[in-house]
């Protein structure tokens, strides 16, 4: 909740797509949650449970300004691979949330046991930790098989 220090999500890790036009700006998320025990899973999966209030994202200027990959030669800020964005930020930029979806990271005998008798709903994909810390994990296949399930454009036959 922006204008709050209480109240906040504050994901393990986000991904983010933005809009590409000023004229309908929103952001999609994927948020990545790595959970310790059980109950910590279920804390985190109410966290993102659909309700009827919208969530904002806020990404702070210092944020925008830093460079999206600091080892290339000539670093871009973040700001410039954001197409809605024309001119460097002076302020926050804060967008709506169109579309929320969580990669939970589970504990092998959590993941097997939730995997066995437990129902995701639709924003939820699940995997075990070891696949979100392995060295290289985003080119086993099985992973990348996972986050292609995961993205909007999943829910399509095939996209315009």
């Amino acid at each position: 909740m922006p204008g709050s220090n209480r109240l906040r999500t504050l994901p393990d890790g986000l991904w983010m797509h933005f809009s590409p036009s000023p004229a309908d700006p929103y952001v999609d998320i994927t948020c990545i949650e790595a959970c310790s025990s059980f109950q910590n899973l279920l804390d985190k999966r109410s966290r993102f449970a659909p309700s009827t209030s919208s969530l904002l994202a806020v990404c702070p200027t210092p944020w925008l300004l830093a460079p999206a990959r600091p080892e290339d030669a000539l670093p871009v800020p973040r700001w410039r691979l954001i197409r809605m964005l024309h001119n460097e930020p002076a302020a926050p930029l804060v967008l709506p949330v169109r579309d929320a979806r969580v990669l939970f990271g589970l504990k092998r005998r959590h993941y097997e046991g939730f995997a066995q008798s437990q129902i995701a709903q639709p924003h939820e994909f699940f995997c075990p930790m070891e696949a979100l810390t392995a060295e290289r994990g985003h080119e086993d296949p099985e992973m990348r098989a996972l986050i292609a399930r995961a993205s909007a454009a999943a829910n399509f036959m095939r996209m315009p």
